[in-house]
């Protein structure tokens, strides 16, 4: 990395940065990556930047959030608007509300998925996926696994880094069905090793994912205390 771009990638963070003076203000936070369930693009230890506002406001982003939560959890947002397909956010785990879990947003309100062979099929149409060669996951704290990386494309030319494990796992197929308004359909990076919207609330997973959840979109990994090299990096 040039000395040019770490500045570049510092300024960028900046908005970031300013709002986490403050932890947990109503414009920025901090989490601690606890799991595998994002590599690659996040690595256990990482300290990431989260936006609070980038969708709205809700109970879901109070210190006692977890005792709030409305009747129907498919609204409540103040100065609300959906994410965009990618975009990395935290939320309330519906299985637990005390806990803020990470995943990639995939299927929007309205959205047809489906899972083939391991491969979204969004709309009628398989995301694309790039061979990126040999990788490894580190399942836990010095545990390392073969896994085989993938550039995925989702519509409107936005890439992200996938690792995949084995090939038809449990979680490689499921019959296609429509995501319903207020909710979100999310992914874990780490295909084989993610509670996600794959996996039912009941069995620990996200289950298609209520918009009152969300807390806020990641933008950065600020610093890592295993990986120094991971500084101000851009999600």
């Amino acid at each position: 990395m040039t000395l040019r771009k770490f500045a570049r990638d510092i300024l960028s963070c900046l908005p970031v940065l300013l709002g986490l003076l403050t932890i947990h203000s109503a414009l920025a936070a901090a989490y601690i990556v606890p799991s595998a369930s994002m590599e690659p693009t996040l690595m256990i230890g990482d300290q990431i930047g989260v936006v609070v506002p980038s969708y709205g406001l809700s109970t879901a982003n109070l210190p006692f959030g977890n005792a709030l939560k409305p009747h129907d959890s498919s609204g409540g947002r103040l100065f609300g608007h959906r994410p965009r397909r990618g975009d990395v956010v935290v939320f309330r785990a519906p299985a637990n509300l005390h806990q803020t879990w990470i995943k990639r947003v995939i299927g929007l309100p309205g959205d047809r998925i489906a899972l083939v062979h391991g491969h979204v099929v969004l709309n009628g149409t398989e995301l694309a996926w790039k061979d990126m060669g040999p990788a490894r996951e580190e399942s836990r704290i010095g545990v390392w696994l073969p896994a085989e990386r993938y550039d995925e494309t989702l519509p409107g030319n936005v890439h992200h880094d996938i690792l995949k494990l084995s090939q038809d796992g449990e979680l490689d197929n499921i019959a296609p069905f429509t995501v319903p308004a207020g909710h979100l359909f999310v992914m874990g990076d780490n295909r084989d090793n993610s509670s996600d919207s794959r996996v039912s609330v009941s069995d620990g997973g996200v289950g298609l994912l209520p918009v009152w959840n969300l807390q806020g979109q990641a933008k950065a990994v600020l610093w890592s205390w295993r990986h120094m090299t991971r500084t101000a990096l851009i999600l």
